[in-house]
């Protein structure tokens, strides 16, 4: 039985984030072999920044700090990414 997912503000971040990852070749344990897409990662990370900006000051602390932990950990592997080309 699997366990129902809930709509929430950190499943919201942890969706785009997964797409970003995805894109910079991250296939958390998936089989199918992943397409890197700088330019798709870069606007899910984007996508981050302007949740960030626009929920300001009405999110929980666990919500802020998920989304600041998130969006600097895929800065990072974007920054990685494309350095190596």
């Amino acid at each position: 039985m699997h366990k129902e997912l809930e709509a929430n503000f950190s499943t919201l971040i942890l969706s785009i984030a997964s797409a970003a990852a995805m894109h910079l070749g991250e296939n958390s344990g998936s089989s199918q072999k992943v397409e890197k897409n700088p330019s798709l990662a870069k606007f899910n990370i984007e996508l981050l920044r302007l949740l960030q900006e626009k929920t300001k000051g009405n999110l929980s602390p666990e919500e802020d700090s998920l989304l600041l932990r998130v969006l600097k950990d895929l800065q990072l592997k974007y920054v990685t990414e494309t350095k190596k080309q």
